[in-house]
């Protein structure tokens, strides 16, 4: 066993993992951050996605010790006071899912792009979202809320509000 020290959503847990543990299986079995959903096991589908120091990782290509000493966000720790994150929000609103299971996934790389690029064109976003797939909408959809969070995000900087797309 190893310990580790992560910060998750904003709390301190410390917790002694086996080695070979990987992040998402720590988040989901010991800390319960089931929204952080398994989907293929091999890095190829992205429904894992968290941010690790402010990157986004899959994280069953991440092993928990891995995190130790970092920060880690994950879709459960986007929204605030209750309020959904602007690209939670986003997805809701312009209907960019059907099933739900790569939803968390998207929805964190989407953040994560529109930290490195708050004004992406269609191109860059289905650009920026590669490796993360979903079986079920097309994208389109997902598209357009991507779209919608940064054009929010930008009326949000005009009107001297905080950006909170980028956390």
């Amino acid at each position: 066993m190893t310990r580790i020290t992560v910060s998750v959503d904003g709390v301190s847990y410390t917790d002694d993992v086996e080695p070979r543990t990987l992040l998402v299986h720590y988040l989901r079995e010991t800390l319960g951050k089931t929204g952080t959903v398994i989907g293929c096991d091999t890095s190829n589908c992205g429904a894992c996605t968290v941010h690790l120091d402010g990157t986004s990782v899959k994280s069953c290509s991440v092993l928990a010790v891995q995190a130790d000493g970092s920060s880690v966000t994950t879709i459960e720790g986007l929204a605030r006071d209750g309020e959904l994150h602007p690209v939670q929000r986003a997805f809701s609103e312009e209907h960019a899912l059907q099933c739900g299971y790569c939803t968390p996934g998207m929805i964190m790389a989407s953040c994560a792009l529109l930290a490195d690029n708050p004004d992406p064109s269609e191109e860059e976003i289905r650009h920026g979202l590669e490796g993360n797939l979903c079986r079920c909408t097309g994208y389109h959809n997902i598209v357009k809320a991507v779209q919608a969070a940064a054009r929010q995000q930008q009326v949000g900087a005009a009107s001297g509000e905080p950006a909170e797309v980028a956390r």
